[in-house]
């Protein structure tokens, strides 16, 4: 079965209107109680009230790329499932004022379904490629709007000609010198210059300030996690040096 999914909205589309015929619970993969009705939504109730859930980590994409299509399209509507049951829940928990218990559970789910995104466009790519000789990508451009910024433009099918659908000409203009965005787009390139030099400052000062308050502290973790942060250079400020004697 080749894919033709190339959105997380058709791909959910294309489950929902497909019959499975097989147990959902085959093959390792497992999905949560049936309910059958809005309860769907919730979690076991079991995990009502709790500090903390076990929990396995995300689908890699070596390990999506050794199942079935069919397997790949049962797992998608599991993690589907799962999603909406981790976002339900943590909605309610919040207007419970309850604590919701291991967050990141939503954050391994959404790795594990761009995982299986990429795998499935993988196929979908490979089967174009080798069948059609062409990308099953849709097809795009990169363009220039009226403000002259650049953005890849993705194409799209119309049920009238582009030069008969005076319609979408006018919306889209690509490509127009104009004189009148020079000052735009200087005003434009001094906020992202103001934006940028505010972010660096933020870094410095709070890595000046950490190494006031932990002086033994790891300075390649600091590097690490602060790139654009000259640790050398601020070594010798003195609102760097704390009330110890070193």
């Amino acid at each position: 079965m080749a894919f033709r999914i190339l959105s997380k909205c058709r791909i959910f589309q294309y489950i929902k209107n497909t019959t499975l015929h097989t147990n959902l619970r085959s093959n390792g993969i497992h999905t949560s109680t049936v309910h059958r009705d809005l309860m769907e939504f919730f979690d076991d109730k079991k995990n009502w009230a709790v500090e903390q859930i076990k929990v396995g980590r995300s689908w890699k994409k070596d390990e999506l790329r050794i199942k079935s299509n069919q397997d790949l399209h049962k797992l998608w509507y599991v993690l589907l499932k799962e999603r909406n049951m981790l976002l339900t829940m943590e909605h309610e928990c919040k207007a419970q004022f309850e604590l919701f218990p291991n967050p990141e559970r939503i954050d391994k789910v959404e790795e594990s379904m761009n995982n299986l995104e990429t795998v499935v466009r993988e196929r979908n790519e490979a089967y174009y490629k080798l069948e059609v000789g062409e990308s099953a990508e849709r097809p795009g451009q990169l363009v220039t709007n009226l403000l002259g910024l650049n953005f890849f433009y993705r194409k799209f099918e119309h049920l009238i000609p582009k030069f008969l659908n005076r319609q979408w000409r006018l919306k889209h203009t690509f490509n127009v010198v104009n004189g009148n965005i020079e000052k735009f787009q200087r005003l434009y390139r001094e906020k992202l210059h103001n934006a940028n030099r505010k972010s660096r400052n933020r870094d410095r000062n709070h890595v000046m300030h950490l190494m006031k308050r932990y002086p033994n502290m790891d300075m390649d973790a600091v590097k690490q996690q602060y790139p654009t942060v000259d640790i050398e250079k601020i070594k010798n400020y003195h609102k760097v040096r704390g009330h110890y004697v070193p």
